[in-house]
């Protein structure tokens, strides 16, 4: 159960970004405090259990309650302010000039496909999604994006990229550009090696046809780490959501608890 239960500390830093709750429009039961609420949701995440299964006599409310909580909260904006507020301590600035780009694709369940998903290349052309992280040198990601399954990974290095937020050296102003980026093949394009230079970014993508042997394998495995924390939560290994903005509030969330392990390390 601890997983799903919050520390204080944690609670501390986002009971101050959940938005004041509006006036019940129908009397009746009490409404659930947003904490018991949020576990519920973090219930939902580690498990990957259906909302309408979620056991209201752990305290959480109903999936119905905890759905709405993660919906409402997610427009607020409540996880792109709780990710700043935990890089500013995770120490990024220290390796931002280390980026490495990677991917997964996840499947998607039974139904029709929603936004964001498209035919997937590896699986008969199934419906499914594609998650795209960049992360410094210490795995901390720094932007995530969901997109259809059949988009090519190259297409989304730049975008990516802009997704960045300023990062808080530890001396000097905050940055928004690392110093150099590294890729597998999928990202080998001599036109984004060209758009990397102009940014001042150099990058370090592997080329196709070519060995192995250029050592980005031994950098590499920390993106591939990150994405495996990210689906270590059963809720993101498959796509479920036939709302993108669902499934991009867990990715966010998912993000947010990946940085705060790391703030915790570090304490």
């Amino acid at each position: 159960m601890t997983r799903f239960c919050l520390s204080e500390e944690l609670w501390s830093l986002i009971e101050p970004l959940l938005p004041e709750p509006g006036p019940k429009l129908v009397a009746g039961r009490p409404r659930v405090p947003d904490r018991q609420a949020l576990c519920g949701i973090l219930f939902v995440l580690h498990t990957g259990i259906q909302w309408e299964y979620l056991p209201q006599e752990l305290g959480f409310g109903s999936g119905m309650t905890c759905w709405r909580g993660l919906a409402e909260w997610n427009e607020a904006g409540v996880w792109d302010q709780l990710y700043l507020v935990l890089l500013e301590e995770a120490a990024v600035g220290e390796e931002a000039g280390l980026v490495e780009g990677g991917d997964r694709l996840l499947p998607r369940a039974g139904g029709p496909a929603g936004p964001k998903s498209g035919p997937s290349p590896v699986d008969r052309a199934r419906p499914g999604s594609k998650h795209h992280v960049l992360v410094d040198g210490q795995g901390i990601p720094l932007a995530v994006s969901l997109t259809g399954g059949n988009r090519n990974d190259v297409t989304q290095l730049l975008p990516l990229l802009d997704k960045v937020p300023a990062v808080a050296g530890v001396v000097g102003r905050p940055r928004r550009r690392p110093n150099m980026v590294l890729a597998d093949r999928g990202y080998d394009h001599d036109k984004y090696r060209r758009l990397l230079w102009q940014r001042g970014i150099r990058p370090a993508i592997a080329e196709r046809g070519r060995p192995h042997g250029t050592g980005l394998g031994i950098s590499r495995w920390v993106v591939e780490r990150t994405i495996s924390w990210l689906h270590g939560v059963r809720r993101l290994r498959i796509r479920w959501e036939r709302r993108d903005d669902i499934h991009e509030a867990f990715l966010g969330l998912a993000t947010c608890l990946i940085t705060y392990r790391h703030v915790q390390r570090l304490c």
